[in-house]
């Protein structure tokens, strides 16, 4: 680990948190615009711009005990840099802490779900991500969700805010049953009907969330890896998170490429980062109250 900069009022010693931070700055597969390498870092800078206190949970984030770790080293090489994820994540779930990844690219989400042993899966994600092998290598950020259903298999993943995607890879979605939820189905069906059907397929069990912000229309998050017009809201992405985040056992935030705006997307995924502790935090503080 090597970040000086943490992200803001992460004031918890690792033995202490609940939560814990760590960014990942690879981008070795991305293939339109590459510099998510530096996404932890401009979304820490971001991360220092907010108030403390959520009057929706009357609760303040300073409340909440969470750690950054800083970033992770990283290799140039892909499944290096995998392997290096998937041991700290292992690390972290292992010590009974919600972990807590800034990307980087979503080609490193699969480490993260792999060091889980019983989950599902939920990715929100302008793109399919379902080829097997892409740019020669079977570990692109284009074959995330490929290899999330190889680990988990169709019944524990959904994704969600599609509108992009080749072919192959939807006949492979029909073929083989796979859950996606498109953009223009949230917008006609409405984000609340949405995420109940959502839940409602998945079932009581743990969830792993993954935000890629291109779910994102680029007028709100432009600064990301491959833009895909006509997505989902930042409302719509909070209401989502917000309604998973209880079941929410890890959580990735991916595919930031600060130096393709002025630092609004970077401030939106501080903030959705910032939600998710709150929103998890205040359900967890709200049964220690309970039970305490």
């Amino acid at each position: 680990m090597f970040t000086k900069l943490t992200f803001a009022d992460a004031n918890a010693s690792y033995e202490n948190a609940e939560f814990v931070i760590f960014g990942a700055p690879f981008d070795g597969t991305s293939c339109f615009r590459s510099g998510s390498r530096g996404a932890p870092l401009a979304i820490r800078k971001a991360s220092y711009n907010f108030e403390l206190y959520y009057p929706a949970y009357d609760i303040d984030l300073g409340d909440i005990s969470f750690c950054d770790l800083g970033d992770i080293d990283v290799s140039t090489l892909v499944d290096e840099t995998l392997a290096f994820i998937q041991s700290e994540m292992k690390r972290i779930i292992g010590d009974g802490k919600t972990p807590i990844m800034i990307g980087g690219e979503h080609s490193l989400t699969c480490a993260c779900v792999r060091a889980f042993s019983d989950v599902n899966v939920v990715v929100l994600d302008a793109h399919l991500d379902l080829r097997d092998e892409y740019a020669g290598t079977r570990q692109s950020h284009a074959c995330v969700s490929r290899r999330i259903l190889d680990r988990v298999g169709v019944e524990s993943y959904a994704s969600l805010g599609i509108r992009s995607g080749a072919r192959e890879e939807y006949d492979f979605a029909k073929q083989n049953g796979v859950r996606f939820y498109s953009a223009t189905q949230v917008q006609s069906e409405g984000v609340v009907n949405i995420t109940q059907d959502l839940i409602k397929y998945l079932g009581k069990g743990k969830i792993y969330l993954s935000i890629d912000m291109d779910v994102i229309d680029p007028a709100y998050a432009p600064a990301v890896g491959t833009p895909e017009p006509f997505g989902l809201t930042p409302d719509d992405i909070r209401y989502i998170l917000q309604a998973l985040a209880p079941r929410v056992v890890g959580f990735d935030l991916v595919e930031i490429s600060p130096d393709y705006d002025h630092g609004q997307t970077s401030l939106l995924g501080a903030k959705l980062i910032r939600e998710f502790i709150v929103v998890k935090g205040s359900v967890k503080n709200e049964r220690t109250t309970t039970t305490g």
